[in-house]
């Protein structure tokens, strides 16, 4: 809240909680009492993407931006990604591969394991992009409501899927380089989340022949 409170625009933080098994709900809602810019959702389903989801077809503002609850990158760096530091973009992403990021503590089997998968992802559905999954994005809110009312997806490949049919439909994205943090309590499993990417990066490619995102356009 503190960084917040710094910057010269409005906001609103939406947390969407849906699976903890902690207090998490219940802290969320007690700190929601005491802000009026602070919101809760609980979603009784489970699912990153839908969570995410959630959280950016509710958000009101000119920019939505979506980050993960362990905050790996410093929320200080959310104005890197914002006017007047950015400008000319639908799609801004943070990326640990780009020049200029910094990755700090993270085990060297994990930055292989995930320069693998990246490689998955650029070779079969996002060529170009080198870090599709970090959790730091930002969308413009007419891009935001196009792209994320045509997610079909509702695990951890929803950022796949989003910046997929971004390209799909012309959106520019960009890649900004953050400093990141490794979190030892990651739940990421590398062989069963890699099955899985593969599987759901199969369903983006048939939906897309299918037409499926092209129809969600009109």
């Amino acid at each position: 809240m503190d960084f917040i409170q710094q910057q010269p625009f409005d906001s609103e933080v939406i947390v969407v909680e849906n699976g903890s098994t902690d207090c998490t709900l219940k802290i969320a809602q007690e700190f929601a009492a005491r802000s009026s810019c602070f919101h809760i959702i609980h979603e009784g389903q489970r699912g990153k993407g839908l969570a995410v989801k959630r959280g950016m077809l509710q958000a009101q503002g000119e920019f939505c931006f979506m980050c993960d609850a362990d905050l790996s990158m410093p929320v200080a760096k959310i104005s890197a990604f914002l006017p007047p530091q950015l400008s000319d973009f639908d799609v801004a992403i943070a990326s640990r591969e780009f020049p200029g990021a910094q990755r700090y503590n993270e085990p060297f089997y994990r930055h292989l394991g995930g320069r693998a998968i990246n490689l998955l992802i650029r070779t079969l559905a996002l060529p170009g992009l080198q870090d599709t999954q970090c959790g730091f994005k930002c969308f413009r809110s007419d891009t935001a409501n196009d792209l994320f009312s045509s997610l079909t997806l509702s695990g951890w490949s929803f950022d796949v899927e989003v910046l997929y049919v971004a390209r799909l439909r012309g959106y520019r994205i960009v890649e900004r380089p953050i400093p990141w943090y490794y979190n030892p309590q990651t739940k990421l499993s590398l062989f069963k989340d890699t099955l899985r990417m593969v599987m759901d990066i199969v369903k983006i490619r048939q939906n897309a022949r299918q037409g499926e995102y092209t129809r969600r356009i009109n």
